[in-house]
């Protein structure tokens, strides 16, 4: 028997177990096929073809210059997020979906174990980006300065993206466009698994279920953690580094 909690307009109805168990099954078979596309999907990402790329590309580290090729650190196997960076911009001024994105890539352990390399590039310069590494507490994933190498390399930035090197030769497989880069951020895909999702307005919701907001909206909040692209704000995960006190500028044109 369903009853639809009339309280909260738009909620959806309120049943038994059994009942909420056939909507769960059928929910469960589009899920499954979901699966199954994005594993045929895999099959032919793996199949793509592969683009060489100068594997003698100079990138600036924690140890200064070292070869592109050097950051597979003797695996096969590199992927690398391409962080956007504001140059002469503070901690706080740094893009903060880019700072989100990184945030969730704390520790390669899983992909060290297959075989697999992570890094972090950015076209900042070295000197700005490691004082920016280290408040984030960013220890255990390597980021490197890209600045002055070419593309793919360097160049445009904001994605993931998976290189192959056989021997001396380093080959680019796959680099992902748009919302591509959300495979890393599982808080996101937490958010989707909850009644009220991600609430962003794109997102297609119950009628009477709370408004969405711009698909950033929650990235960047102020002192009292209230969203907002202004001079005082900072990237979310900012705050809860220690020394991470209230800002009054971003420290580059526009603002945001």
């Amino acid at each position: 028997m369903s009853s639809a909690a009339p309280d909260r307009p738009g909620r959806p109805p309120v049943v038994d177990m059994d009942a909420w168990q056939r909507a769960r099954e059928e929910l469960l078979a589009r899920e499954k096929a979901h699966t199954r596309e994005g594993d045929a999907i895999a099959a032919a990402r793996r199949r793509l073809p592969m683009v060489e790329v100068d594997g003698d590309a100079a990138v600036v580290g924690p140890v200064g210059p070292v070869p592109f090729r050097g950051l597979f650190e003797g695996r096969d196997r590199l992927v690398v997020y391409q962080h956007m960076w504001h140059d002469g911009a503070p901690h706080q001024g740094q893009c903060e979906g880019r700072t989100t994105t990184a945030w969730h890539l704390h520790d390669a352990t899983y992909l060290h174990a297959h075989g697999v390399s992570l890094a972090i590039l950015t076209t900042g310069r070295w000197e700005e980006v490691h004082p920016f590494t280290a408040f984030m507490g960013y220890k255990r994933v390597p980021w490197y300065s890209v600045r002055d190498a070419p593309p793919p390399i360097g160049g445009d930035m904001g994605h993931l993206a998976s290189f192959l090197r056989d021997g001396e030769r380093v080959f680019l497989t796959y680099r992902t466009t748009g919302r591509g880069n959300e495979r890393v951020n599982f808080s996101m895909g937490l958010l989707d698994m909850t009644p009220y999702g991600r609430g962003e307005e794109w997102e297609d919701v119950p009628d009477g279920w709370p408004a969405g907001r711009h698909a950033c909206w929650t990235w960047r909040t102020d002192a009292q953690g209230t969203p907002t692209w202004g001079e005082t704000s900072r990237p979310l995960p900012q705050w809860a580094r220690p020394g991470a006190a209230p800002v009054t500028t971003l420290g580059r044109r526009g603002g945001h």
